[in-house]
């Protein structure tokens, strides 16, 4: 059994001093307000939160950080920079860069990840045949000690042209997709879940998976957290309601996926239809602010959504940056410039969505500091330049990255007093990018 004493946490919603966590096998054991520490205790100082979730990440995207603003664009043209670094990821590298943006995440206070992965073979499209992409990203969460969800993708088409034809994979895509339903299941069946990770699954977009194949995928995936790029354009609405006549929304719902464990990435271009086509199973919606403000994707009805029952995640996406309390605050200032009002979300929201709807978005039990939860921890500072003199339960308002001191993943510490175990994250960073631009 390992005990951490925390100076102060938010336990179940409420801040409270001298707070005792034991723990066995990863999972909180019993929590303990106002009480005292013993000599054995490992001591977690300053505001300690629950673990804090990624629901949304493409770790090969942060090669393309501070290299994509030189000459405006759209968010099309930034997906060809982005296919070029795709196309330059054999194992090796592409484990060495993951474990590089893992240990940024961990030591910005993420401490589970969803990674949205699709690229399975070589770049000519062959199989490697024994799941080496995937078993890279598994081995570079284990690296940077970051707890995991594999988001193990199906991408068969190369998108749709304007009037919803569907169009071959391009020579830049052929490394994403299997070929069908039933080889992108063998290949993931190759790979397993472990104490820290699970591998889910995902649907790249309705654009890149004809309906007949979203229907035997979903008969494949029951029981699996499963989430889906959707809508984030206008022009991928215009596209498939040419193909089918339908949202990709309604698309996802005719195939039966939208279920409890179902997250629709984005949905920032979604009708009202769509957003009772998730509410009613109480399903997931992920915004990803600081990607969206970057791509100039829009704001998304983040409030209608909450409002109707669907249940609001965070997600960094292509780590335009990496900070879970930039993209907390993000969901709530978009809300406040798209209505005229403050509040929107008020803290307590902000730390669900980061914390336990996260976990839950993810196929995890976590993200709140309670028995039978995973034991994630994350440590703040309450006295930097940033948050002296905020009151514990705004922090979401006022910390950023540079704030996290310690964090605790699976009942082991990953960071101390702002150190990865891995030592030198940014050499880490600046050697992987290096080498994927070479």
């Amino acid at each position: 059994m390992t005990v951490f004493w925390c100076e102060r946490a938010i336990v179940d919603g409420r801040v409270e001093d001298a707070v005792r966590i034991s723990v066995v096998d990863g999972v909180i054991h019993s929590v303990d307000v106002r009480a005292a520490a013993s000599g054995t205790d490992e001591i977690l100082p300053g505001l300690i939160l629950a673990g804090l979730a990624n629901a949304h990440s493409h770790a090969f995207h942060r090669a393309l950080r501070g290299r994509t603003h030189g000459d405006g664009g759209t968010f099309w043209t930034w997906r060809t920079a982005m296919y070029d670094v795709a196309t330059r990821l054999s194992p090796d590298s592409y484990r060495r860069l993951a474990t590089a943006v893992f240990a940024e995440m961990v030591l910005a206070g993420f401490t589970l990840v969803g990674e949205f992965h699709y690229i399975h073979g070589r770049p000519d499209g062959t199989p490697y045949g024994d799941a080496a992409m995937e078993r890279a990203i598994l081995a570079a969460a284990a690296d940077a000690g970051i707890r995991l969800t594999l988001l193990d993708t199906l991408y068969l088409r190369g998108g749709l042209a304007e009037d919803g034809s569907a169009l071959p994979l391009a020579t830049d895509q052929r490394r994403f997709s299997d070929g069908s339903v039933e080889a992108w299941g063998r290949r993931r069946a190759l790979v397993s879940s472990t104490a820290t990770a699970i591998v889910g699954a995902a649907v790249h977009s309705v654009r890149a998976v004809a309906p007949a194949d979203l229907r035997e995928f979903r008969e494949r995936t029951r029981g699996l957290p499963v989430h889906a790029h959707v809508s984030e354009q206008p022009a991928e609405n215009a596209q498939v309601l040419a193909e089918t006549g339908r949202t990709p929304m309604r698309v996802l719902a005719d195939a039966d996926l939208i279920d409890p464990s179902f997250t629709a990435v984005h949905a920032t271009h979604v009708s009202a239809e769509d957003i009772d086509a998730l509410a009613r199973p109480a399903a997931f919606a992920c915004f990803c602010p600081t990607t969206e403000r970057d791509l100039a994707d829009g704001i998304g009805p983040a409030r209608r959504l909450a409002d109707a029952g669907v249940r609001l995640t965070l997600g960094s996406d292509q780590h335009v940056a990496l900070d879970p309390f930039e993209e907390a605050r993000g969901i709530e200032m978009n809300e406040r410039l798209a209505s005229g009002q403050r509040g929107r979300f008020d803290p307590a929201e902000l730390l669900v969505m980061a914390g336990q709807d996260g976990y839950r978005s993810l196929g995890w039990t976590g993200g709140r500091l309670v028995v039978g939860s995973v034991c994630d921890l994350v440590a703040v500072d309450p006295g930097s330049p940033r948050t002296a003199g905020s009151r514990s339960d705004q922090v979401w308002l006022s910390a950023s990255a540079s704030d996290v001191t310690d964090v605790v993943v699976h009942g082991r510490r990953v960071v101390t007093a702002r150190k990865h175990r891995l030592g030198d994250v940014g050499t880490l960073l600046a050697e992987a990018i290096a080498e994927v631009w070479a």
